[in-house]
């Protein structure tokens, strides 16, 4: 059922009758937590909460950028996560799409499936959500709730002047590849948070395991790279998971030396230098941007990411075929760490 205003159904209450010793049912939920975000009408929001579905306007010289991704409990954030990072990481890692494309995000729709209606885990769920969502300018227009295992889906839509979007296959061979930020840190975090790695440094593990629980998506950066880049996407399964699906769709081979990977100083006080590599290969939850762009552009694109003080690095290039090189320090390196992926 649809994500409406709370209404008269059989065996539903009203919210008058929610009691404080109660859950709140579905309709209930939905009025306290998410429907005040979903009353603040945007002007291309011509319908939103209370139907069937929303109705939205998009300009005559503008493309419609949707994407959609669905967290699982125990798959994608450990069970025990706070439901405030639960929350933010479903609306981020949508952002992170929208940014790969070059998008301005505008509107997203929530699908929730909670095993019970839990009023302190609703209050922070949401409260992570909405924040990021106002932070970015987006719009909840509607949604679905659930009782089951606890998954979230979010879809987001959002908008780029006609024809403009970056998408994986625009590179070319000569095209120097490069990526935002560092790798990696989001894998150590993962590992901080379930167990399997431990540190007395407790500075180091808090911005590791915040890089996992609050990715930042780099929105404002792919909309600046839209005219610059050739292509560009964002990095959810690591990066040797992620870079042949780039090169496959532009029809290139890759050369990338793993020297090159940025890497924070907090994940490189944590582990030993190989290892640090190879989480910035393969754990993923990274949510960086990777991006070809012609070398005589790398300037310009560079100059773009300091204007929004963030970190480009140069990290190989593309060359004609289709094989992906590794290299260490300009000599042949192989790397054995594959990415993540859901069914291998």
């Amino acid at each position: 059922m649809n994500m409406d205003k709370p209404r008269a159904r059989q065996g539903s209450r009203s919210v008058s009758s929610v009691t404080a010793d109660k859950p709140p049912g579905e309709f209930e939920l939905i009025d306290r937590f998410f429907t005040p975000a979903l009353e603040s009408r945007a002007a291309d929001v011509l319908l939103g909460v209370g139907d069937d579905a929303a109705v939205l306007r998009l300009a005559p010289h503008l493309d419609l950028v949707a994407a959609i991704d669905t967290l699982v409990a125990g798959r994608h954030f450990p069970v025990d996560a706070p439901p405030r990072s639960i929350g933010h990481r479903a609306l981020a890692v949508n952002l992170s799409d929208l940014a790969a494309m070059g998008a301005t995000p505008a509107w997203a729709t929530l699908a929730l499936t909670i095993p019970s209606a839990d009023a302190a885990w609703l209050g922070e769920f949401s409260g992570g959500l909405l924040q990021l969502a106002q932070a970015e300018g987006v719009a909840l227009v509607g949604g679905d709730t659930t009782a089951g295992p606890l998954t979230i889906s979010v879809s987001i839509m959002g908008s780029v002047e006609r024809g403009t979007a970056l998408r994986r296959g625009g590179a070319r061979s000569g095209d120097v590849l490069v990526v935002t930020g560092t790798l990696g840190d989001a894998g150590a975090g993962l590992a901080l948070v379930s167990g399997r790695l431990t540190t007395a440094d407790g500075g180091a593990a808090a911005y590791l395991v915040n890089r996992f629980e609050y990715p930042a998506a780099r929105v404002n950066f792919g909309c600046a790279a839209r005219g610059i880049a050739s292509a560009a996407m964002d990095l959810s399964d690591g990066l040797a998971g992620d870079l042949p699906k780039l090169a496959a769709a532009s029809g290139v081979g890759a050369r990338v030396d793993i020297a090159r990977l940025p890497l924070s100083a907090e994940l490189q006080s944590l582990l030993p230098l190989e290892s640090a590599r190879e989480l910035a290969l393969g754990a993923g939850d990274d949510y960086e941007l990777l991006l070809a762009v012609p070398g005589a552009r790398l300037d310009e694109l560079s100059a773009a990411a300091r204007r929004f003080n963030l970190m480009l690095t140069a990290i190989g290039e593309l060359i004609p075929g289709q094989r992906i090189e590794w290299l260490r320090d300009g000599e042949p390196h192989v790397v054995t760490v594959q990415g993540y992926d859901h069914f291998r």
